[in-house]
């Protein structure tokens, strides 16, 4: 049995009173809070009246930054006819408002019939045929014309698509049933017809005065083998060869008189011009032998000296070629002064980099002397990136004549990418162009 009174029996009267005296409470209180006076009620104290305050200015862009709209291809015009209220007749008008729609038409792959027609000649009484002259329309003797085959060589070096991909790509939206042998024709040929144009690059990397190398794993069959990049800032060439020093001569010939920034692999050692040997390596060395010997202050002492010497070489700046020499001296013997107590110590943990800075020490600090070499080599790794990623997704290459194409191919791709060219305009401009 339920204990508690029940609300139905209490005095109505009592209650009604009880609310209103309650009520009568919470006007005070809300008055209270609207006049900003607290002081009746406990533990507030009234608050200091706060100044208007104004909102700061909006910070300046240096420019906009706004979506672009594009050039319309075509415009569609909306309008109503007449007035959806009344029925009457609407003419003229203006522009309320515009809405911009991106959009890829989807087409089937278009076929052209070539037909050659042969007619006799009423005088000399012989049979006359025109040459098949499609120079610009297609590559050799293949069915692929040169929009087509661009396209395959785009996604397949610039994309890196699998061959099977590709296949799918053309069968599902443009379809075009392409077995992967023709695709693979379709990438030789090109190499073939790239051939002239890395020339002409591998040229100008010869021609620059400063020139990045450096190597890298690729196999070829199974079998391991090195690429080699040899870059500059608008160039690339990609060659596969042993890790022998006989390929800087090869690639480089005798007409190259520049700096070469590198690694410190022995490779590049009998180059006899100048050579700028890469600091990222070497710093990246310092540090992972502090994080070897993390309890040793000496090495770390040691450490941030060498670094330290980096920022100041790197900090120098002076517009004048003697002032540049002496401060490149006095860098070589600053670094030399950290490491000479730990060049012929065995127990010192930085001695095998102190005798490397010291076989190197005439090629740590060329950047100073020439403004225009950088310290680094991480252009050439960089520019190795995009064929690294190649190499993970594929494993490499099956034969001689897919390794030689895959080179010629990223050498040409990897320079328009240098160069910020639109690689598939560029691969049209390529296969149109007269061929040899």
């Amino acid at each position: 049995m339920n204990s508690e009174p029940d609300l139905r029996t209490a005095d109505r009267e009592t209650l009604l009173a009880i609310i209103e005296q309650l009520q009568q409470r919470v006007n005070v209180l809300e008055a209270q809070l609207r006049s900003g006076g607290t002081r009746g009620m406990p533990g507030n104290k009234p608050s200091p009246p706060q100044p208007p305050q104004e909102k700061p200015p909006r910070k300046r862009r240096n420019s906009g930054f706004g979506r672009l709209r594009m050039t319309p291809n075509e415009q569609v015009v909306h309008a109503l006819d007449s007035c959806p209220d009344c029925g009457t007749q609407l003419t003229g008008g203006w522009v309320q408002r515009t809405r911009e729609v991106i959009d890829i038409p989807v087409v089937p792959v278009q076929v052209t019939e070539h037909v050659f027609l042969a007619r006799t000649c009423p005088a000399c009484k012989q049979r006359k045929m025109p040459k098949a002259e499609l120079g610009g329309v297609v590559v050799g003797p293949q069915r692929l014309g040169t929009n087509v085959s661009s396209l395959i060589m785009t996604l397949r070096e610039e994309m890196r698509l699998p061959v099977q991909t590709i296949q799918r790509y053309l069968d599902t939206v443009h379809q075009l049933s392409v077995s992967a042998g023709g695709i693979v024709q379709v990438i030789h040929r090109a190499a073939r017809q790239a051939g002239p144009a890395v020339a002409a690059v591998l040229e100008q990397v010869r021609g620059s005065p400063v020139a990045h190398a450096d190597e890298t794993g690729w196999r070829q069959d199974g079998h391991n083998g090195y690429v080699w990049t040899f870059s500059t800032p608008s160039e690339r060439v990609f060659v596969r060869r042993g890790r022998n020093k006989e390929v800087v001569d090869e690639v480089l010939g005798e007409s190259f008189s520049g700096v070469l920034v590198s690694d410190f692999y022995a490779a590049y050692n009998h180059y006899p011009g100048l050579k700028q040997r890469c600091w990222a390596h070497l710093l990246r060395e310092v540090h992972d032998l502090k994080e070897l010997y993390p309890d040793d202050a000496g090495l770390a002492r040691w450490a941030d000296g060498v670094h330290q010497t980096y920022i100041d070489a790197k900090a120098f700046a002076s517009p004048k070629a003697k002032e540049r020499r002496r401060v490149q001296l006095r860098m070589e013997g600053r670094l030399m002064a950290l490491c000479q107590p730990f060049l012929h110590d065995p127990s010192a943990a930085q001695g095998k980099l102190c005798r490397r800075m010291e076989r190197f020490r005439e090629e740590l600090f060329v950047f100073v002397a020439h403004p225009e070499v950088p310290a680094d080599n991480n252009s050439a790794e960089r520019s190795l990136r995009h064929l690294v990623t190649s190499r993970k997704i594929s494993g490499g290459t099956r034969s001689a004549q897919g390794t030689n194409s895959k080179m010629i191919l990223a050498s040409l791709f990897g320079t328009w990418r240098a160069r910020g060219l639109n690689p598939f305009a560029e691969c049209r401009a390529l296969l149109a162009s007269p061929q040899v």
